[in-house]
């Protein structure tokens, strides 16, 4: 097992690990955990009812949360032309084709999302190896794959997240900083579990949101109830 620090271990003593608490509970006992020295993340993760293993049973999407997170995305962008330019001006870190394709197949990942014009896959799609297990290469449904580039630009810089199930089919999301009011984040994390809800592939069978758990950086988690 691993070891635990003071502070991880003064907080587990002060939840029940196993019991489902309302999420306004939860976000109260998160506030009376020991605070590091650093505004922590704030995270909710959830495990889903699907078979991982399917490629019909993915989850995938992207929210632009009600509060953001408090963190500004960096974004890089896959265009030419005058999507190239919209995408500057937006304030793209970086803007380029099959030079910038390289740069990233040559192990240069410095950034938090890709967007790319439809024309460009041609350059993106050899991306997959490399973003693919980052959780960066780009995808219609995700809304990184699009003609609005400005659009996506300024809506993933000012924290619109995306989301994708892992092997595991478990899913999870920054909710914003620890330092948010209570309300923010009860409203950016009911806006994120009511939009995962509606994403329930048709072959999946039984119930979509098995779980879900309340955590920050270092602390330990909460959950969630979600009957």
């Amino acid at each position: 097992m691993a070891h635990r620090g003071k502070r991880y271990r003064a907080a587990a003593s002060i939840r029940e690990a196993e019991k489902p608490y309302g999420l306004a509970e939860a976000v109260d006992l998160l506030a009376k955990f020991p605070k590091p020295k650093f505004d922590e993340t704030v995270t909710v993760t959830i495990r889903l009812g699907i078979d991982a293993k399917k490629s019909d049973q993915v989850v995938r999407g992207s929210i632009s949360l009600p509060h953001g997170i408090g963190k500004e995305l960096r974004v890089v962008v896959f265009a030419e032309g005058a999507r190239a330019e919209e995408a500057r001006a937006a304030g793209a870190i970086q803007v380029g084709s099959a030079d910038l394709a390289e740069k990233v197949l040559g192990g240069w990942t410095e950034f938090d999302v890709a967007i790319a014009s439809p024309d460009m896959m041609k350059h993106v799609g050899k991306l997959g190896k490399v973003l693919g297990p980052q959780g960066k290469m780009p995808s219609p449904k995700a809304g990184t794959v699009t003609m609005d580039i400005g659009q996506a630009v300024r809506e993933f810089k000012a924290g619109k997240i995306e989301f994708r199930n892992d092997a595991g089919g478990n899913l999870a999301a920054p909710m914003g900083k620890r330092s948010f009011p209570k309300q923010k984040l009860l409203d950016n994390i009911q806006a994120f579990l009511t939009y995962v809800g509606t994403l329930k592939p048709p072959t999946a069978k039984g119930n979509f949101v098995t779980k879900a758990v309340l955590a920050a950086t270092q602390s330990p988690g909460i959950r969630i109830s979600v009957g």
